[in-house]
């Protein structure tokens, strides 16, 4: 083979190595782009999840403080003095961890007492609310609940209080009320709502507030706090008149009215242990309603447990029996949180006054850079197309790291189209050495024979009737039709591989030689077309018709040189 022959058969060695080495470069290229733009990006996004999360940690940290301060100012703003605050949150402290509830609830509470009740100085506040509190876990009432139930009762009971001092007199509501609700396994909702209905009838009648809470406790055993609270309302209503009509006296020397153990028992001593349908129905005259003739028939049934009930809550003049019920209730999971609340609350408030500080003067300096932005208008647009400059380079070079992933994805799937090539021409130069000659020669003169025997039209036809060689036949189909549009892609649609010389007579031989399929081209996949000494391989034509022995013999020479 001649010189210009060989190097003609070697270009598909040179395309194969030309278009390797730019793509590897491109590879390089887009990958350090790609590195450099993810390293950019994942520095601001590292720099902004480090601000964020130390803004959200502060914040975070500072919540509860800011949650106590809150609830601090709407006291405040019912004019309590700075020294009754600071003992408020002293006691908040403390009940919130003694009891795991919240502080700052605690302080909310106060603002309904401040609001019902005036006039409370020197602790009593924070003593009225620390009881409240209490009693609303003693008995599963919610804190809203009995705080407006301490207003109620200490508007009915306000003389009491006065004569006693208000921070003793809000320990023995507590503990008394705490235990009727124990004693008669009621609720301190349903006592609030008792007290609520009842109003000040029986006080404005004398009667110890002990015994108000026995005989409604009582009463709930079979009724709801409301309704006996009805019943009671409307014995103390009717008991004037009925005294007249039923020739009895329920009243003291004072005018005050007997204890009910004392009209129990004078009813008891006209009608016996038990009253008929006809004393049922003289009692309703006499009392006018319905409802207190009910209450007189349950409660003459129970003179001796109503007369102990009495004596327990009049002996009871402290809370430590509303604070031991308290604990009961305490989860220890809740008391670990408001502990740690209860931590971050006194750290916090300490600090509070330089985060407060640092957060004004953020907020003067950002108002004077709104005044700059009103100002300059013009400068202010400029520094606003800056930044939307700067958001778009942002976005610009996100999408840029995303194209940058779609052509290493496509650069990765040419350099699989041109392995191929970089075979064949590792094929070709095998191919070219002595050794080489003799297997190429055997390899040729078996796809002679088959030629001549008609094996490859043969075999075709069987790959074409089954599942698997259609697959192949598919495959190299696919490769083949890849490759054309490679090389049109290059602009060698119309290379011509001649090994033409001057026309002598054919060497048959030679003829096998130059008929034999290229090896590289063939493992590309590419068809065969044509017939004769003239052969067409994907755009490549060998024509083998005029090869003299002079070319044999310069072939041989070079590829054994």
């Amino acid at each position: 083979m001649s010189t210009t022959a060989l190097q003609k058969l070697m270009f598909t060695i040179g395309v194969n190595d030309m278009v390797s080495s730019p793509v590897a470069s491109i590879t390089r290229t887009v990958d350090n782009m790609k590195r450099h733009a993810t390293g950019g990006f994942d520095a601001i996004r590292g720099g902004a999840i480090g601000m964020a999360g130390a803004g959200f940690a502060i914040k975070t940290f500072m919540e509860p403080v800011y949650d106590m301060q809150r609830s601090l100012g709407e006291v405040e703003s019912l004019g309590v003095s700075q020294k009754e605050l600071d003992t408020l949150t002293k006691k908040a402290l403390a009940f919130s961890v003694q009891y795991g509830e919240s502080a700052s609830d605690f302080v909310k509470s106060s603002y309904d007492i401040q609001s019902a009740i005036g006039g409370l100085v020197n602790g009593e506040l924070a003593e009225f609310t620390r009881a409240s509190n209490v009693l609303a876990k003693a008995t599963k009432a919610d804190a809203a609940t009995v705080t407006n139930y301490m207003g109620t009762m200490y508007g009915i009971f306000a003389d009491d209080a006065e004569k006693m001092g208000k921070a003793e007199w809000v320990q023995q509501l507590t503990g008394q009320t705490a235990l009727a609700v124990q004693m008669f396994k009621t609720t301190g909702g349903e006592m609030s709502r008792a007290f609520s209905t009842l109003g000040a009838e029986a006080q404005a009648n004398g009667i110890a507030m002990s015994e108000q809470l026995a005989i409604l406790g009582t009463l709930q055993a079979t009724m709801s706090g409301s309704e006996a609270a009805t019943k009671y309302r409307a014995f103390l209503t009717g008991a004037a008149k009925a005294q007249d009509k039923l020739g009895l006296s329920f009243t003291d020397s004072a005018g005050n009215m007997l204890p009910m153990l004392d009209i129990l028992q004078k009813l008891k001593g006209r009608y016996g242990d038990t009253i008929s349908v006809a004393e049922s129905y003289e009692l309703q005259k006499a009392f006018g309603t319905t409802e207190a003739v009910a209450l007189v028939k349950l409660l003459m049934q129970q003179t001796d447990g109503l007369n102990s009930s009495i004596t327990k809550l009049a002996r009871n003049t402290g809370m430590q029996n509303a604070a031991d019920m308290a604990k009961q209730m305490v989860d220890p999971w809740d008391q670990f949180k408001a502990v740690t609340e209860g931590l971050r609350i006194s750290f916090g408030t300490l600090l509070l006054p330089t985060i407060n500080d640092l957060l004004t003067r953020l907020t003067s300096g950002l108002q004077v850079v709104m005044g700059w932005t009103q100002a300059f208008p013009n400068i202010t647009r400029w520094v606003g197309y800056l930044t939307l400059g700067m958001l778009a380079l942002g976005a610009a070079v996100g999408l840029g790291s995303m194209v940058f992933g779609l052509a290493k994805i496509a650069l990765s799937g040419l350099i699989a189209v041109l392995m191929p090539l970089k075979i064949i021409g590792s094929i070709l130069l095998f191919l070219g050495s002595p050794i080489g000659m003799i297997v190429t020669a055997i390899g040729l003169l078996i796809y002679k024979i088959g030629d001549w025997l008609g094996w490859w039209d043969k075999l075709g036809a069987i790959m074409a009737n089954t599942e698997w060689g259609q697959v192949i036949l598919n495959m190299l189909g696919k490769i083949g039709e890849a490759f054309q549009k490679f090389k049109s892609w290059l602009g060698l649609d119309d290379m011509n591989i001649d090994l033409s010389a001057n026309k002598t007579t054919t060497v048959e031989p030679l003829e096998q030689i130059s008929r034999k399929p290229d090896p590289g081209i063939a493992a590309a996949g590419l068809a065969k077309v044509g017939t004769g000494n003239q052969h067409h391989y994907g755009g490549v034509n060998i024509h083998t018709d005029s090869i003299t022995p002079a070319d044999w013999e310069a072939r041989a020479a070079l590829q054994a040189g």
